[in-house]
């Protein structure tokens, strides 16, 4: 059972709403002003957080304030139930880290259902920072640690002047990190003349094609001179790049100039990426807040997007694709599932 503080100092208000929620199957705590919350809240951690704005000794800004800034606490739902409906005050609330700003008077489905949504976003989260394997958290950011990756965990291979690295038509499973020498690549055209297509020296990466699959190579390469790289597997790339995406953006600079069919790929690797996270992200809330069938699941934009690790404007877009293709409806903050099993086949 989910344990929800109650800050309020109007008592009448205090025992009905307490009343409602444990009638809705939570426990409830409750405190009459912001001070005694804190306290509380430090002492035995809440599930989530429901609290008034104007209140006497620590008003509910004092509260969030103070609870954001302790390790066992800031990880809080936090649900501001005010009388306040100005938007400056609504917007202060959400730009100190509350998860949603409720006014006074309220529906009580307006409240369970913020309630429901915040917990399963809580509960997502923190599966997240759980099952998080320690070498995801040192996967490389930046183009400089991706060398460094490719060199700690590739293989190291030598080549003398004049042999190839990989020939036209080869099938494309690992990329390459030249070390020390120069690799040109090439190709033949229609009259049989041999044309360079390309010039790498060491510190550059060699050997993109799509990160889809072991496609053939469209060229040849062969070292100039005496090189080293180091190789690596395409499918390791592919899967920090998939986690990275100012990674994604940097490698594309890098290419831009004379490969922009890879480039045209990492972007479409990166929008399938936000597809997926995005359809997962609603499925996984589906499954915990558990709606009955054809109900619908009142879920921020916002909420989504932090939960999927996904830029904002992205996942609206997302969810604009999936509405037109009929996988949900969106009704205001509210999303209906439409096609469950077409959500779980999103690439």
């Amino acid at each position: 059972m989910k344990t929800i503080l109650l800050v309020e100092d109007d008592t009448a208000l205090r025992e009905n709403t307490a009343e409602l929620l444990e009638l809705s199957g939570y426990r409830v705590d409750t405190a009459p002003n912001g001070r005694i919350a804190i306290d509380k809240a430090k002492l035995t951690p809440p599930d989530l957080i429901v609290c008034d704005i104007m209140m006497p000794e620590v008003d509910g800004y004092g509260v969030l304030q103070a609870l954001a800034s302790e390790e066992n606490t800031k990880h809080i739902p936090f649900v501001f139930l005010s009388a306040k409906t100005e938007l400056k005050e609504i917007r202060k609330g959400m730009d100190m880290g509350a998860d949603d700003y409720i006014t006074k008077p309220f529906e009580e489905e307006e409240l369970l259902s913020a309630i429901k949504s915040r917990l399963a976003k809580a509960e997502i989260l923190t599966m997240h920072r759980q099952s998080l394997e320690p070498e995801d958290e040192d996967l490389p950011q930046n183009l400089n640690q991706l060398k460094n990756y490719i060199c700690d965990e590739g293989r190291e291979i030598s080549f003398k002047k004049g042999e190839n690295i990989y020939e036209k038509g080869d099938r494309s499973n690992n990329l390459y990190l030249i070390l020390e020498g120069v690799v040109k690549t090439h190709t033949m055209d229609d009259s049989a003349k041999d044309l360079i297509t390309g010039l790498f020296k060491a510190d550059d990466l060699l050997g993109f094609t799509s990160f889809e699959g072991n496609i053939p190579y469209s060229e040849t390469a062969t070292a100039v001179e005496n090189t080293d790289l180091v190789e690596i597997s395409k499918k390791q790339i592919k899967k920090i790049l998939e986690q990275s995406r100012g990674l994604s953006l940097e490698l594309m600079d890098l290419l831009s100039d004379n490969l922009e069919v890879v480039k045209e790929q990492l972007v479409q690797m990166a929008y399938s990426s936000v597809r997926k996270k995005t359809a997962n992200t609603i499925l996984q809330f589906v499954e915990v807040i558990n709606p009955k069938s054809g109900s619908t699941i009142r879920i921020m934009r916002n909420d989504l997007a932090s939960t999927a690790g996904v830029a904002t404007e992205s996942l609206i877009r997302t969810l604009s694709d999936f509405k037109k293709q009929g996988l949900i409806e969106i009704e205001g903050r509210d999303i209906r599932i439409l096609d469950i099993e077409g959500l779980r086949n999103v690439e």
